[in-house]
């Protein structure tokens, strides 16, 4: 039978005018040892086995009973450094299709919780023939698998795996795509399945290019509520250990993936989030495109994101303990939310003005009752004197953001922080925007109503539509610091064609990622979540935000009754000789000195002659 196997193999790999310089590997067979027998759709460990994917027949094939996660393998007895692969599909109707997202992994634990991606299916496999594919990772494995698809049972003909002996090394890896690729192995197999049940996992991060490799003990679990809900599940992992992921600014533990499901464009939070950074928040959480597995199985394109905690580089304000309770100490750090899910918290309040407030820290499991009564005696009484107590610019700035991009849920969840010996309430950071740049089917098309988004059928958790009134549109103070914060951003990051080349950068670097996501979650023409309508394509998508980016900035101008001028600014000088006064372009009065200003642009008096000043 290896004979035969072997000339089978030969045969089939002259006539796809294929050649490997390495050895066709074979070793122990090994995986899913229960199949299905397709006469009876019964449990079997007699028919369709995993040993059937090596005999050298393509006519017989293994599938496995159960659905998702099932795989077939060898171990080879020691390492060896695997150069190609090799498969077939099962000879059905199906076959073809069912390779696609198969992928193969290399492992030196029995267990495949070490286990690193080796390749994956893009393209459909043939019926009767191998295809193949040049591995390029140089790390030995000593056990090596297929993974079928999602919902596939396996259902592979033949396999085949080729390389030398070796322990190899780490310079180079596979990585998916440009992206990073993100790839758990869980304990037992075990798939996360609640939001309480941290599943032990072995995390691994792929990146640069397949050079850079992050591979460290943690756990899983879900993360998220209504996105809890989509078939592509949302997740939060731990690291045992604090790491340094990818570029991100924080060491932390904790870090969340994001599916953003119902955003076709695979962007919109991370668009939110630059323009956070370009509207000056003091944080915004660190995210960036990745390709997760879960177990061997490709699960899509998602955002892997800081969790928002309070925690250097993240939200930066004193972490409180246990003995915090009197004096200076138990006024702060807090981290709280006012959130629509607060009632599904166990640390919560309802404040007098029936806002639901969870608190996010000090934790749960951690905090004591006098931090608890002191925060909620706080922020009631920041809720009494806004003016005073809560500080104006970061919420205008992250109200800004909110409207801008004409977010519906800007205010069904909004963190606040408040630090020690401070008596300010801070907004921050932004959060959730898989509904924003016009996908909801509540507020589309955003562009055509007369009053910003949040006053226009927006989601508010408790009173907070109101709360915003009165501090951004009954307040005079908030008026003119609003007009300042966006006639500074608008002259320099805030420019359409600024947004647009980030828009079209983001679009690059997703399109590979994005053609994978869309085979695994083929939605493109189907309404999911809020969407308003579908637009058919991943570049029309796109398209449609950056239609209504072009159009948001245009509305912003309007409705905040600022005027535009994208290039007939001159930059003057002025003669210092001469007395002066300074105004902004709201026309509040800044002094007779430009030196100490920020920079910025300035409406300048001197004797009979107004100007606009650049200040650099």
């Amino acid at each position: 039978m290896k004979d035969l196997r072997l000339l089978l193999l030969l045969l089939s790999v002259i006539l796809c005018g294929a050649v490997s310089a390495d050895d066709l590997l074979t070793g122990q067979v090994i995986g899913t040892e229960v199949s299905v027998d397709y006469s009876t759709n019964g449990r079997t460990t007699t028919v369709n086995t995993c040993k059937d994917a090596f005999d050298g027949d393509l006519n017989t094939f293994f599938a496995s009973y159960d659905r998702s996660y099932t795989w077939a393998g060898l171990d080879l007895g020691s390492a060896h450094v695997i150069t190609r692969v090799g498969w077939s599909p099962r000879n059905d109707g199906q076959g073809e299709k069912r390779v696609l997202l198969g992928v193969f992994e290399g492992a030196n634990r029995a267990d495949f919780m070490d286990a690193l991606p080796l390749y994956l299916i893009t393209e459909k496999g043939k019926i009767g023939q191998m295809s193949y594919a040049d591995v390029d990772c140089s790390r030995g494995f000593r056990y090596v698998r297929y993974v079928g698809p999602s919902d596939a049972r396996c259902n592979i003909a033949e396999l085949a795996f080729y390389g030398h002996a070796g322990v190899g090394d780490d310079s180079h890896l596979y990585q998916i795509t440009n992206l990073p690729t993100v790839s758990i192995h869980t304990k037992d197999g075990v798939i996360p399945y609640d939001k309480q049940h941290q599943i032990v996992s072995q995390l691994t991060i792929i990146s640069d290019g397949g050079t850079k490799l992050l591979s460290e003990p943690g756990t899983t679990r879900e993360r998220g509520n209504a996105s809890r809900n989509f078939d592509k599940k949302p997740y939060r992992i731990k690291f045992d250990e604090k790491q340094h992921v990818l570029d991100a600014p924080a060491k932390a533990k904790k870090w969340t993936l994001i599916n953003n499901y119902g955003d076709k464009t695979l962007m919109r939070n991370l668009l939110a989030f630059e323009l956070s950074k370009r509207l000056g928040m003091p944080y915004t959480p660190y995210g960036t495109a990745v390709d997760v597995l879960l177990n061997g199985e490709y699960k899509g394109c998602y955002q892997l994101c800081d969790q928002v905690q309070v925690h250097k580089n993240r939200v930066d304000i004193t972490e409180m303990t246990p003995e915090d309770n009197s004096g200076v100490a138990v006024t702060g750090g807090y981290l709280v939310e006012v959130d629509a899910y607060a009632q599904g918290e166990k640390s919560w309040f309802r404040s007098n003005n029936r806002n639901p407030v969870t608190i996010k820290s000090p934790q749960e499991d951690s905090i004591t009752a006098d931090q608890r009564n002191y925060i909620k005696a706080y922020f009631n009484k920041m809720e009494n004197d806004l003016d005073r107590y809560l500080d104006k610019n970061t919420f205008l700035r992250h109200f800004l953001v909110g409207e801008l991009s004409g977010n519906t849920d800007t205010y069904w969840s909004v963190f606040m922080y408040k630090e020690r010996d401070d008596d300010t309430m801070y907004t921050g950071p932004v959060w959730d925007f898989d509904l924003a740049f016009d996908n909801d089917n509540r507020t589309y098309p955003v562009c055509n109503k007369k009053d910003y988004i949040y006053r226009s059928g927006g989601s508010c958790a408790g009173t907070l539509k109101e709360m915003v009134d009165l501090f951004v549109l009954k307040n005079s103070k908030s008026q003119t610091l609003l007009l300042d914060i966006w006639d500074k951003a608008r002259h320099t990051d805030l420019t359409e064609e600024r947004l647009v080349a980030y828009i079209d950068q983001m679009e690059a670097e997703l399109e590979a990622s994005q053609k994978l996501n869309f085979m695994r979650w083929p939605i493109l023409n189907t309404k999911v979540h809020q969407n308003p309508k579908t637009w058919g394509s991943y570049a029309a998508e796109v398209e449609n935000v950056r239609r209504f980016m072009k159009e948001r900035l245009a509305w912003m101008d309007k409705r905040l009754g600022y005027t535009y001028v994208p290039s007939g600014i001159e930059e003057v000088e002025v003669d210092m000789n001469l007395p002066y006064e300074v105004f902004t372009l709201s026309g509040q009065a800044m002094g007779q000195r430009l030196e100490g200003l920020k920079a910025g642009i300035y409406i300048v008096k001197q004797g009979q002659t107004t100007k606009k000043v650049v200040k650099k």
